[in-house]
């Protein structure tokens, strides 16, 4: 009798132990299979070299200028990618983020602001087309908008808490694209149509208005931080953080889209770094922008700090990138060539870097390329998103990369920009080395071989002609199926014809 009890109190405790076993296992499952948090930290206007880290073969002035020690860590512990591209100016870049579409199919083609009025400038020989100037917006059958399932709606319908912070610019003001939470973010904070704040400090309210400017680029949200010796990225990098907790809190994964003003204009010192660059030789000006980067660098390093504390910093990917080069009026991102909104180097290629736990690998250097409608596909594919995924989509998810497989590296790259606006309309196409810029005004040809000649300045068109041909026939095929507006020619009332036929045209085959 009592040795039956006893096998009885044996068994009761090995079921215990198995039953405990299971959950502890179980729970290990769920934890190894729970989504990943993903922050995209995207910068506003930061050229390739605007930083401490170096995305060229060798440092350059600008790399010994600039201090971003948390990039720098950033770099030593994850991917990065020295030939990452996005779309010359701002709002074309985030449309192709939001949905995957390269620029040409989207026809958000320049940035936009109010409703129906385009900021392109009269041109003497080309009129621009009639492009989609009031931006992204909630359905369809809006004029002058693009519609599509867009990156934090899919996120958010797989069960993520999707949070905007920071410059918008999605919409045209007065359309539903003005607010982010009409596009599928659960939170937005200080989002809207504006492309910049009106100022970037907390005692001029965010606004332009104390120097009589328009207060349409007043920054909305922030009115807690009004008269406070503040800074715009300092408050945004506090209300980012606050928002990562509550998702936390929430038990749900979360699409932190931490989108910097930053270093975008209008320029204006962040006293916690300025002195220290006029004291190293460098002017006011000069002074101001690297102030400007390394008060954005210290959000990086605040943001992954947060995620930290918050005890998710090892099942939470950073993305970091840019959405365009350069302006004009800052220090030329040499050996590139050109700046914001030109079709050159300085114009579209940007920084980026990748930090994945687990998958990225600590201090690797991608040189392979890719464009900013990858992020698209590849955040979903992170996120183990498949469903509801539009078929319009030109992106390539990058994963496969981190991954170390082998990729397409002849894959095409285009961009289009049939607008007047700062610089003449073109469309570019990049295949494997090669770069074919067409110029719409006069129809005129550069080709050049990037990897021999970072800086295009040699067109190599002339010696080889037949590389041109295949590049444009390919350009011409990219502009027909995606239905890409072109630019209308004011002498014939035409448009712009396409690469193929004004190659053909020029004699230049």
């Amino acid at each position: 009798m009592m040795i039956n009890k006893t096998i009885k109190a044996f068994g009761s405790i090995f079921l215990l132990i198995l039953i405990l076993n299971s959950g502890m296992l179980l729970a290990q499952t769920e934890e190894q299979e729970k989504a990943p948090n993903i922050v995209f930290f995207f910068v506003d206007d930061m050229g390739w070299q605007d930083t401490s880290l170096p995305f060229y073969k060798e440092r350059t002035k600008l790399n010994k200028q600039y201090y971003t020690p948390n990039m720098e860590k950033l770099a030593s512990e994850g991917d990065k990618f020295t030939q990452a591209y996005a779309s010359a100016v701002c709002s074309p870049s985030r449309i192709s983020l939001m949905t995957g579409m390269n620029a040409a199919r989207h026809r958000v083609t320049s940035w936009t602001l109010n409703k129906d009025k385009s900021p392109d400038h009269d041109h003497p020989v080309l009129k621009s087309p009639k492009w989609n100037l009031n931006g992204l917006t909630d359905g369809e059958g809006q004029d002058l908008t693009v519609y599509h399932s867009t990156l934090p709606q899919l996120l958010r319908e797989a069960g993520y808490e999707t949070i905007h912070v920071g410059k918008a610019h999605f919409g045209a003001k007065d359309t539903p694209g003005e607010d982010p939470r009409n596009l599928g973010f659960d939170v937005n904070i200080a989002g809207h149509a504006a492309g910049g704040p009106g100022s970037y400090h907390g005692t001029h309210n965010f606004s332009a208005v104390w120097r009589s400017g328009s207060p349409v680029w007043d920054v909305p949200g922030l009115e807690k931080y009004h008269g406070k010796d503040i800074f715009l990225t300092e408050a945004l990098t506090i209300e980012a953080n606050k928002a990562m907790a509550n998702a936390v809190d929430k038990g749900k994964p979360f699409y932190l889209y931490m989108s910097h003003y930053a270093i975008h204009a209008p320029w204006e010192k962040d006293d916690r770094f300025y002195q220290k660059y006029i004291d190293a030789g460098l002017d006011e000006f000069q002074a101001t922008y690297a102030s400007m980067i390394e008060g954005m660098d210290k959000s990086l390093g605040d943001i992954i700090n947060q995620l930290e504390k918050l005890g998710v910093k090892d099942n939470t990917i950073i993305v970091f990138m840019s959405d365009n080069g350069s302006p004009s009026q800052t220090p030329r991102n040499l050996p590139l060539r050109g700046h914001k909104i030109t079709p050159y180097e300085g114009g579209i290629r940007v920084p980026m870097i990748v930090k994945w736990p687990g998958i990225s690998q600590p201090g690797r250097v991608i040189n392979d390329y890719l464009i900013i409608e990858d992020v698209y596909p590849s955040f979903l594919e992170m996120a183990g998103v498949s469903k509801g995924i539009d078929k319009a989509v030109d992106g390539q998810s990058f994963v496969p990369l981190l991954k170390g497989e082998q990729v397409n590296d002849e894959r095409p790259l285009f961009w289009h920009y049939p607008n007047t606006y700062d610089q003449p309309p073109y469309s570019v196409v990049r295949k494997g080395d090669w770069k074919l810029i067409y110029h719409h005004v006069d129809q005129s040809f550069e080709l050049f071989n990037i990897a021999d000649d970072i800086s295009e300045a040699h067109n190599l068109l002339a010696q080889n002609p037949k590389i041109g041909k295949e590049l444009a026939k390919l350009l011409t095929q990219h502009l027909k199926k995606t239905k890409a507006q072109m630019p209308i020619i004011k002498a014939t009332g035409e448009p712009v014809p396409y690469p193929n036929s004004a190659l053909q045209r020029a004699g230049n085959l």
